[in-house]
């Protein structure tokens, strides 16, 4: 008996092999295989069929041949002394899909390699970010937790110093807290004010041999410091980086790009959704508007793409980022006459 339903186009499919040499295939396929399922999950019509070192796809001819592109420039990094995670997969899967280039040379270059570990950018805008910085006197790194801002620009801070581009590496932070209950911690004003610098530490010790990073904060030649150390000084000869800069105001912002001298290179990172000063415009929003068009400083924004911790935080940051989105809607909505456009006047 005929039937009305229509007749689906049989989808082609294909079969390719892959022969894996010179590679360790726990390093191209992970413990446990765990970059193999993350390869799977990318292209879930594709079976994946491995004995030894020879990989077998299966399945539509288009999942088939783009999984075998993405295995293959896996294989390349491996060559390159990459460590292979989740992160590297899915960032070359995108990089891929989106023909923006090969991720083996997207992704390969090691900014530094330290304490037996390698320190590189993990996806595109991270690989832009850097770029930026070799490229640009000023860059601003503006994006979500996780994403690399801070560790990256300190990871081409140690390098420049390294290769004698700078005398000096200066890094700072607002201790924005510290306005209200500095007074109550216990010690000096170093100790009250290390916690707020401590990240900045930590990174430092993963960088350089920890033996030699107190000789070199000694002797000047790296200076962690709060951002009112600042004021009144010319930087010259320096790699500065400027963390946490949500959280100054437009009058410090202000004051710490006029610290820029001769011979030096400043990076300025922060998250403008994460603003913790308790009144007034964050000095980060403010910039993005007043030196927009001004050669030689770059603006570098990062996203929930860019994020290199568990997956769960991309997730968060779209998350809040839609809810901040529909908030702001739903006020203007309510409020309308609110939201006039404000004189140019900062708000204190």
């Amino acid at each position: 008996m005929p039937t009305n339903e229509p007749v689906l186009p049989a989808v082609e499919t294909d079969r390719a092999e892959l022969h894996v040499d010179g590679v360790a295939m726990v390093r191209l396929l992970g413990p446990q295989d765990r970059l193999l399922s993350t390869i799977e999950k990318r292209y879930p019509g594709v079976d994946v069929l491995v004995r030894g070192n020879q990989i077998v796809l299966e399945g539509p001819t288009a999942e088939v041949a783009a999984s075998r592109e993405l295995i293959e420039e896996l294989i390349l990094m491996v060559r390159d002394g990459v460590d292979l995670g989740p992160t590297e997969v899915t960032q070359s899967a995108r990089i891929l899909e989106q023909k923006s280039g090969k991720p083996a040379e997207l992704l390969s270059q090691a900014i530094l390699n330290a304490r037996g570990k390698s320190i590189r950018p993990k996806t595109l805008g991270q690989k832009e970010y850097v770029d930026s910085i070799d490229d640009h006197t000023i860059v601003f790194g503006i994006g979500p937790a996780g994403t690399g801002k801070t560790y990256l620009a300190m990871a081409k801070a140690v390098q420049a110093l390294q290769r004698k581009e700078v005398e000096r590496i200066i890094l700072t932070r607002p201790a924005v807290e510290a306005g209200e209950r500095l007074g109550f911690l216990p010690g000096s004003l170093t100790d009250k004010i290390d916690p707020y610098l401590r990240p900045l530490y930590d990174a430092l010790n993963e960088m350089m041999d920890p033996e030699l990073v107190p000789k070199l904060l000694a002797s000047g030649t790296v200076e962690v410091a709060p951002l009112a150390y600042m004021r009144g000084r010319t930087l010259n000869n320096a790699f500065i980086v400027l963390d946490e800069a949500q959280n100054t105001t437009p009058e410090q912002m202000k004051m710490f790009l006029t610290r820029l001298g001769f011979g030096s290179k400043m990076v300025i990172t922060g998250d403008i959704t994460q603003v913790d000063l308790p009144v007034g415009a964050s000095g980060l929003q403010l910039v993005t508007r007043v030196l927009d068009e001004i050669d030689d400083i770059h603006f570098a924004r990062l996203s929930s793409a860019d994020v290199v911790r568990h997956t769960l935080v991309g997730q968060i940051v779209d998350a809040y980022t839609k809810f901040d989105e529909q908030s702001k809607a739903n006020s203007y909505e309510r409020h309308p006459r609110q939201h006039k456009p404000a004189d140019r006047k900062w708000s204190r």
